[in-house]
C-alpha cells in the first residue's frame, strides 16, 4: 500500500512540473508576434473566382434574425400548450372532485 501512495505522489509531482513547464513555454510563445509568410498571405487572400460563393453579411444576418425569431415562436408555443393541457387537467381535477363529493 505504502508502495502504491508513493507511486502516485511521484507521478502527480510530475504533472505539475510539466504543467509549469507548459504554461511558462505558452507564455514565452505570446509575446513574440510573427508575420505570416506569403503563403499565408496568398490563401487569406481574396479570390475572385470564389467570390460568386461568399455569403452577403446583411442576408446572413436577416437569416439568423428570421431563425432566432421562429425558435422563440415555437418555444413560446411549447409553453403555452403545457399551460394549456395544466390548465385543462386541473379543471377536470376539480369537476371530478365536485363530482364526487356530491353523489
Amino acid at each position: 500500500m505504502a508502495f502504491l501512495l508513493n507511486k502516485m505522489g511521484i507521478a502527480s509531482n510530475f504533472r505539475a512540473h510539466s504543467q509549469k513547464t507548459e504554461d511558462s513555454i505558452s507564455l514565452i510563445r505570446r509575446a513574440y508576434h510573427m508575420e505570416p509568410g506569403p503563403r499565408e498571405k496568398a490563401l487569406l487572400a481574396d479570390d475572385a473566382a470564389l467570390k460568386r460563393f461568399k455569403s452577403h453579411k446583411k442576408s446572413v444576418w436577416r437569416l439568423k434574425r428570421v431563425g432566432d425569431v421562429l425558435t422563440l415562436v415555437v418555444v413560446a408555443g411549447c409553453c403555452y400548450e403545457i399551460y394549456v393541457k395544466a390548465v385543462m387537467r386541473e379543471e377536470a381535477r376539480k369537476q371530478a372532485s365536485a363530482a364526487g363529493g356530491s353523489e
